[in-house]
């Protein structure tokens, strides 16, 4: 095929966050803006909770409808081409532009692994192109853009802005501008045709169904979801973050050592008192609780390996909450017990109950870290309400250690992950902060890396991270599993640029979620099982809520199960310099265990 004369001009307009919408075409993004503050407004607003793609599209007028049907994104071509819309994980019924636009279903057969991809055709003169919005309920994947040229003696070029990508459609092209999936295997037919690699994150630019949500816990003038978290030194800081209502107007905490008194004094003594930044966290799409005050106070100069009681308030009698406590990282090196647990996401009622369990079977532990997907819709406030409601008792006590999952970047952004949570921002420079982050706690390192993101964003600060530790023991955690549990599940980029590094530096575990079924890999070094953890890193999966997928059958795998929630507790042993851990499930029952012994000799 002989290409030298298209001129492609590519404009997303308003999907993507940051991005100023150029020209005189109405946005789609402040055209949904407007569709759902109108329908928020309206009568109504509580009956569109049932809502599917079809009572969606009734409610836009003409006007909403025709941009949502061509301004998500516009080229303009030149000879004339064909137009592939390539659909994956979508309802194809939502794309009511392909319906009433004039494509037609395609003949081409094209299989992603197992899954039948939806094609969609067009025909299209030189000129300008306008094509539509993902879909108007969200979720799924983003519809990819293949473009044939019809007269194949004509010169062809093409040009696209930094945002969006244009590449030559073969067996493993990269799907997206902004992720790394990939096309298995491309049909004869359409190999050598031009992929339009759109942005995975901006498939719910349009979302319409089930956006409105009611929170069963809406916030009071008491303060609740109290979470200790670290956002500097574990042994001379912390972090502390709470909820009320914006009737709440400031907020602060009370703390004392705890040897200095038996109960938590309000004032004199040793007690002091630290004023919070209070900001507003807005979430209008819940109807019931549309506003709330986040605060969050950063303790400082605090003694190691020592115990603070702790209040939080807003300083009249009645508004203080309960007393507390929490204990600093300990100044040198001294055995300590830490949890771990894989997904909550779902079933987070029942979640709590493990959680609570988990905490009167292992008192000791000293924090609790989360790989991931601690909830199931991370845009929406009522799972987050219901995830810190059945953690009240816990992690006002013990730190949370959390980890950026899939579903916490619902709608193309953590938003409220990053607004609750007060965490290191020791990170990437290149990337946003306390998406990644590093901390030592005694004798061990702990890597939190996000795996949503490019793993090739992450490889130099990791590599820095680990050659500048002494620390006898390697932890990394992060999402998306390097070696996966599941049936059709893979992430390369993390196996072949993280492992590596984890392989240079001796990572001695990673741990990992998202598969929703239980895995403990054999040591693995050079991406080959290997005899001891000596000689490599050994890698987990778990999951801590009640949703679960089969698992596949690897050569990695020495331990596998499915339809089983678990939490894992480790203990950093330093006599011997030994890692004892041991998997639990919500009847405390030890699933898995294995001994890390560093001192034993060489087989």
């Amino acid at each position: 095929m002989k290409y030298c004369s298209v001129f492609l001009v590519l404009v997303f307009a308003c999907a993507v966050a940051g991005l100023a919408h150029n020209g005189d075409h109405p946005s789609v993004h402040d055209t949904a803006a407007g569709v759902i503050e109108r329908l928020r407004k309206s009568p109504g607003a509580r009956k569109a909770m049932g809502w599917n793609a079809a009572d969606a599209e009734r409610f836009l007028t003409t006007s909403e409808k025709a941009v949502f049907a061509s301004e998500h994104i516009r080229l303009v071509v030149t000879p004339a081409v064909r137009v592939y819309i390539v659909r994956g994980a979508a309802p194809e019924g939502e794309l009511f532009w392909l319906r009433d636009g004039g494509f037609k279903k395609s003949d081409i057969v094209w299989l992603q692994g197992t899954n039948r991809l939806a094609l969609w055709e067009k025909d299209f003169p030189a000129g300008e192109i306008g094509l539509g919005v993902n879909s108007l309920t969200g979720g799924g994947t983003h519809y990819a853009v293949v473009l044939k040229v019809l007269d194949n003696n004509s010169p062809f070029q093409l040009k696209s802005p930094a945002q969006l990508g244009v590449t030559t459609l073969t067996n493993g092209a990269t799907i997206y501008a902004d992720a790394e999936d990939k096309f298995r295997k491309v049909p004869d037919a359409l190999k050598g045709a031009y992929l339009v690699q759109t942005l995975s994150t901006s498939r719910n630019v349009a979302k319409l169904v089930d956006i409105f949500r009611l929170t069963p816990h809406p916030a009071t003038d008491r303060p609740d979801q109290i979470v200790l978290t670290w956002s500097d030194d574990p042994k001379t800081t912390q972090a502390i973050q709470w909820r009320t209502s914006t009737r709440v107007k400031a907020g602060s905490v009370i703390y004392q050592r705890k040897r200095d008194a038996t109960a938590l004094r309000r004032t004199g003594g040793s007690v002091k008192n630290l004023k919070a930044v209070t900001e507003v966290l807005s979430t209008p799409m819940n109807l019931n609780d549309p506003t709330v005050h986040r605060h969050a106070v950063v303790l400082r100069g605090l003694e190691p390996d020592t115990t603070y009681l702790y209040s939080v308030g807003s300083g009249g009698n009645d508004t203080w909450s309960e007393e507390s406590e929490f204990t600093t990282a300990p100044a040198g090196v001294k055995p300590f017990a830490f949890m771990y647990m894989g997904d909550a996401q779902n079933g987070l009622d029942r979640w709590g109950s493990m959680l609570k369990s988990a905490y009167l079977q292992r008192p000791d532990a000293a924090f609790y870290i989360m790989a991931g997907d601690l909830v199931n819709r991370g845009a929406d406030r009522d799972d987050w309400d219901s995830l810190f409601y059945n953690a009240a008792g816990i992690y006002d006590r013990r730190q949370l250690v959390p980890v950026l999952g899939n579903h916490e970047c619902q709608g193309g952004h953590p938003t409220l992950y990053l607004k609750q949570f007060t965490l290191m921002k020791n990170g990437p420079p290149n990337i946003e902060k306390e998406r990644a982050y590093s901390f030592e706690y005694s004798n061990a390192l702990f890597v939190v890396l996000d795996s949503n993101l490019p793993a090739a964003s992450q490889t130099n600060w990791l590599e820095k991270t680990l050659s500048n530790s002494k620390a006898t023991w390697k932890i990394a955690t992060y999402h998306h599993p390097a070696y996966s549990s599941g049936l059709t599940r893979d992430n390369e980029g993390v196996r072949d640029l993280w492992t590596p590094i984890f392989d240079k530096y001796h990572v001695d575990l990673a741990l990992q979620g998202h598969d929703h079924a239980y895995l403990r890999t054999f040591p693995m070094k050079e991406k080959r099982r290997v005899a001891t953890a000596a000689d490599g890193t050994i890698y987990i999966v778990s999951v801590s809520g009640v949703k679960y997928y089969q698992q596949g059958k690897y050569d990695y795998t020495e331990v596998g199960f499915t339809n089983v929630s678990t939490i894992q507790a480790l203990d950093i042993q330093v006599s011997g310099d030994r890692l004892v851990y041991r998997a639990y499930d919500i009847d405390r029952k030890i699933r898995d265990e294995f001994i890390i012994d560093k001192k034993a000799p060489a087989r």
